[in-house]
């Protein structure tokens, strides 16, 4: 089992940031693909970034050049910078743990509004 703990979320005018925090539980923790997912209202949950143990990352097109994922492995934590935020990229975001299992956190609200 992973216990993941995400926070940092909050409210934003457009154009500002925000940092996300995922905290894991798990010792293991450099060894595992972390993620970051977002679910507007009314629509599926669809991937805003990953990172791999050794630091390969990828995003969504519509947050390239905005999101910037990285990790801390000796604090067992995966970061979200996000850069420019947009109005669109409300929405609650879910941490994820791929571990061969796959763990999701409880999710932290991001709403960009003026």
């Amino acid at each position: 089992q992973v216990q993941l703990v995400e926070s940092g979320g909050g409210l934003v005018q457009p154009g500002g940031s925000l940092r996300l925090s995922c905290a894991a539980s798990r010792s293991r923790f450099s060894y595992y693909t972390m993620g970051w997912y977002r679910q507007a209202p009314g629509k599926q949950r669809e991937l805003a970034a990953t990172i791999t143990r050794d630091g390969r990352t990828v995003y969504a097109d519509s947050v390239k050049g905005r999101f910037a994922i990285s990790r801390d492995n000796a604090k067992n934590t995966v970061y979200l910078q996000m850069n420019s935020l947009e109005p669109e990229d409300t929405a609650v975001y879910y941490c994820l743990c791929n571990s061969g299992s796959l763990y999701w956190g409880q999710g932290t609200q991001v709403t960009v509004s003026s």
